[in-house]
């Protein structure tokens, strides 16, 4: 792949639009200035109905003056604007940059308004009706895609709502996994057990712990693979770690789902989830907002 980031595909996207359009001028030129001798019968293009025939006659002057003017209206635009390969553009413009310029302003603007409540305490601030109205309104722009309008997850999304937490509900914790996101593995171990029958019996020690109905028998099968596999993690009674983001397993609230096959299909392919960081495009002040409205909607910043 690193072929195609070398300099000369620049060249070569430039040459390559500039000679399109250039091409079709030329087509245009060709095709719309045709005469015919004297006594030459228009000659159709072979397409008829119902007695109406198709001509190959010259396109209308107005027509044509139409895709000449579309023709130097893209080749004014790919001076101003970048499209030539790695060419800026006279007018040195990017979506990047407008986004830049856009974020600026509003900060201008806005940034006064949430900026206030950084002297203020989390939890004071998630009891502030006025700062929880701005971080409904971050929260459905930056966090609702994955998490729901209603922060009520879905499958393979978390629920913000129930005061589980993969790697811990503090304010500051909420706060790093806001900034610095999150990425969790569960390695795929369905090698690791053995087989179908020990996953299935590993998978009804999970149901066990988690109080949903199992085979007795299988979970007490279960229960000694579970403690050489999968307690490093998830501990031996599967009540979880926060500092590595493992699952309790004994809450019955779920991930990606927890049926016996949803389950069974965790352990034998694992699972990979990530939460992006939002460092990058969030200020100070909207991080400490969107923080205290997270712990506001999950019971944990009520007064």
């Amino acid at each position: 792949m690193s072929d195609f980031v070398h300099d000369g595909w620049s060249f070569y996207i430039a040459i390559i639009t500039v000679a399109s359009l250039l091409a079709c001028a030329v087509l245009l030129k060709a095709l719309s200035t045709r005469k015919l001798a004297q006594g030459e019968q228009v000659e159709t293009t072979g397409h008829s109905w119902d007695d109406l025939q198709e001509l190959n006659n010259p396109l209308p002057r107005w027509w044509m003056w139409l895709f000449y003017i579309t023709i130097v209206f893209s080749l004014a635009y790919l001076i101003l604007y970048p499209g030539l390969g790695s060419y800026a553009g006279y007018l040195g413009w990017s979506s990047q940059g407008q986004y830049k310029d856009e974020q600026q302003q509003a900060a201008a603007v806005y940034g006064p308004v949430i900026n206030r409540f950084l002297k203020q305490d989390a939890v004071a601030v998630a009891a502030n009706p006025e700062a929880r109205e701005i971080g409904q309104r971050l929260f459905l722009n930056y966090c609702a895609q994955c998490h729901g309008s209603d922060a009520g997850g879905s499958r393979g999304y978390p629920s913000l709502r129930d005061g589980d937490w993969l790697y811990g509900g503090t304010t500051e914790a909420i706060r790093s996994t806001i900034l610095n996101g999150r990425n969790g593995v569960m390695p795929p171990l369905g090698a690791a057990l053995g087989g179908s029958e020990d996953v299935r019996d590993v998978v009804h020690h999970v149901l066990a712990l988690a109080g949903r109905t199992h085979d007795g028998l299988r979970a007490q099968r279960g229960k000694a693979k579970f403690a050489t596999t999968c307690a490093a993690c998830h501990g031996v009674d599967g009540k979880g770690n926060q500092q590595i983001g493992a699952p309790n397993l004994s809450d019955d609230i779920w991930l990606h789902g927890g049926t016996e096959a949803a389950i069974t299909e965790t352990i034998v392919k694992g699972r990979i989830n990530q939460m992006p960081a939002h460092k990058d495009f969030l200020d100070e002040g909207k991080i400490h907002l969107l923080t205290a409205y997270v712990l506001g909607i999950s019971g944990q910043g009520k007064p």
